[in-house]
């Protein structure tokens, strides 16, 4: 009799429930919530997943400077009119070409084109010139764009030499990226829309990496050119510095943003239509789910 009375002390108590003699009409209530309940369970998963991915390449939507599926040419300005921090933000630009692992062609240019490198280039071998490229005050060596060189701008003369190469070699894919403070001489403005509907007319995709320009400049290629066509992310601006080495810049990710919230969706529409069902207490009882 004691054993009975002990195992009658240390029995598990049952969950408060409600009693219900038609509880089999509930089985397909049951059924549908249980199948939502692994649905919603499977899409929160996979929105972490994916946020995850997301997170650890943040770059991916970032639109590549040279796109993948064609051959570009850099016009590089080195004119007298590029400052310290323009130097700055074209070092950047190379670096970001490098890391893409572009196919290029290099073509500098002051009041005269120079072609350094020809299209179908890797963009690794722009390292071998990044030392070069310092405010001349600052130059540690000669190098091909000496002051003679450096002595105007002359911007439809480089774009002519671009269209040229990438015609010269019969590329019918390219594309052309002009990086440059955008001041050109007065009397080249004529010559200048010109040549960029030389470069539509051939199919060649031209962007601009604009160097902190001046509005008129800046107001006077937007009236040749697209709005698409700009890169702003890697000019500079009055208060912008060189990211210093292992320093990471990175936008608003917006992708992470937009799996964030549909994983508060899902986890708000499973507490809605898949939560358990709470009871209201009455005297002397606890309350329950169901």
């Amino acid at each position: 009799m004691r054993s009975r009375r002990r195992l009658l002390r240390f029995r598990p108590l049952r969950r408060a429930g409600v009693d219900s003699h038609d509880v089999g009409a509930f089985k397909n209530v049951v059924r549908r919530t249980r199948l939502l309940r692994v649905v919603l369970a499977s899409a929160a998963v996979a929105l972490v997943v994916a946020a995850a991915a997301a997170a650890r390449n943040p770059e991916t939507s970032e639109q590549a400077l040279v796109p993948p599926d064609r051959i570009g040419v850099v016009v590089l300005d080195l004119s007298l009119s590029i400052s310290d921090d323009d130097y700055a933000a074209i070092r950047r630009t190379l670096r970001r070409l490098i890391k893409e692992e572009a196919v290029i062609g290099l073509v500098v240019f002051s009041d005269a084109p120079y072609e350094l490198l020809p299209p179908g280039t890797p963009a690794a071998e722009l390292k071998s010139i990044l030392r070069l490229l310092v405010a001349p005050r600052l130059g540690p060596v000669t190098n091909p764009w000496t002051q003679t060189f450096r002595a105007g701008t002359r911007i439809s003369a480089a774009l002519e030499l671009a269209r040229a190469s990438l015609e010269r070699d019969e590329i019918a894919s390219g594309s052309i990226l002009l990086v440059s403070d955008l001041e050109t001489a007065p009397d080249d403005v004529p010559a200048l829309a010109t040549a960029i509907g030389k470069v539509e007319r051939a199919g060649i995709r031209l962007r601009v990496v604009p160097l902190g320009p001046s509005s008129d400049s800046l107001s006077l290629f937007a009236g040749l050119l697209p709005e698409d066509a700009f890169s702003g992310d890697l000019g500079t601006a009055p208060d912008r510095r060189e990211p210093e080495a292992g320093t990471v810049r990175t936008e608003t990710p917006v992708i992470l943003v937009v799996l964030g919230m549909l994983l508060f969706v899902v986890l708000a529409v499973n507490e809605g239509l898949a939560g358990r069902l709470a009871l209201p207490r009455s005297r002397g009882q606890e309350g329950g789910t169901a």
